[in-house]
């Protein structure tokens, strides 16, 4: 079993039910939603995840560590936080797959998956070599290598870029038809940064669930 700390829009967001709906499945319901072969096929990859920006990335609890320690624990964190809007966003293409991402420089979105990659690092079970390895064979930068192996995961603080995935990696062809599909004034959007969340892969390879929402700034 494995957990991570995701941001997700607010359930009441048109941007959650349009990525939801995009990606053929909600986390948090458990709804799936029909989709043409072509479709299924370019979305399976983030489908299985849900449809987030990864703050935390998946980990296995150390020892000593609960599931029940970990959620008041991102709850004491949400607590911490003040919610925040992201003037605008913008489809893009990262590298192979697409992609929301900010169209402005977001510091404050920077500071908020840099505070949970340090503040739940405790919760993080050690990678183990088949893991490493598996990292590796991608090719990282001795700066990204020296955070795998200090943090699990090689994509942090300056590596770090904030994006809510759309569809896996693509051809050429495939990916600028798909962006021109996705065309849409709802991707260009202020993005309210309201909500962080708790998500669960019950077993290896089964699809991820939203466990809990946590507002930011509640009391």
């Amino acid at each position: 079993m494995r957990y991570a700390v995701y941001f997700v829009p607010a359930a009441d967001d048109p941007l959650w039910s349009f990525g939801t709906r995009w990606l053929g499945r909600d986390p948090e319901t458990g709804a799936a939603y029909a989709q043409s072969a072509r479709h299924a096929a370019i979305t399976e990859e983030p489908r299985r995840y849900g449809f987030h920006a990864t703050l935390k990335p998946p980990f296995s609890l150390a020892d000593g560590q609960t599931a029940d320690a970990l959620d008041a624990a991102i709850q004491a964190f949400a607590r911490a936080q003040r919610p925040f809007n992201v003037a605008r966003t913008k489809l893009a293409a990262l590298g192979r797959f697409l992609a929301v991402v900010p169209a402005i420089d977001a510091p404050a979105l920077h500071a908020l998956a840099d505070a949970c990659v340090r503040d739940f690092d405790r919760f993080r079970a050690p990678s183990d070599a088949a893991d490493l390895a598996k990292r590796r064979q991608k090719g990282l930068t001795a700066r990204q290598d020296a955070y795998l192996v200090r943090w699990g995961y090689p994509y942090v603080f300056e590596e770090f870029r904030f994006h809510l995935t759309l569809t896996g990696p693509l051809d050429p062809e495939t990916l600028a038809q798909t962006q021109r599909e996705l065309a849409s004034p709802l991707l260009e959007a202020p993005l309210a940064v309201r909500e962080i969340a708790l998500f669960e892969e019950p077993a290896a390879g089964a699809p991820f669930a939203l466990k809990r929402r946590f507002a930011l700034g509640s009391v």
